[in-house]
């Protein structure tokens, strides 16, 4: 059976975000549901408007941060800063955009795509 192309935007931003989940080690069942649950919010997001399929990843992605804000505090901590700075959330760049990517504002750069966070963690 083939997926149409919304929900394989959908498998795949949840696919990008669940590797960001893991990779920073909070793969935990209630943080699996949070994700579940941003990619179902989006699903209906997206069948209003099927030509925001190339900006979905970042869009949960930052429905995730955001519910992780609001349970557990922020989430993903950047790598790129000293360890000596204050513990500051990487943001997803752009809000509404194709290719989202985490990026530290305080530094003012791309640290990741995002789905690629594991790559900088593992440093």
């Amino acid at each position: 059976m083939e997926l149409n192309p919304l929900e394989q935007a959908l498998h795949a931003a949840r696919a990008r975000v669940m590797a960001d989940v893991a990779a920073a080690d909070v793969a935990e069942a209630d943080v699996v549901s949070l994700v579940e649950d941003a990619v179902t919010h989006r699903r209906w997001w997206l069948e209003q408007w099927p030509e925001g399929a190339e900006f979905v990843a970042g869009l949960v992605a930052q429905d995730v941060q955001d519910a992780l804000l609001e349970r557990y505090g922020r989430w993903p901590l950047c790598p790129a800063c000293s360890p000596e700075a204050e513990p500051h959330a990487l943001d997803v760049e752009p809000e509404l955009g194709p290719d989202p990517h985490w990026v530290c504002t305080k530094a003012a750069v791309a640290v990741a795509p995002v789905g690629a966070l594991g790559e900088v963690l593992r440093r």
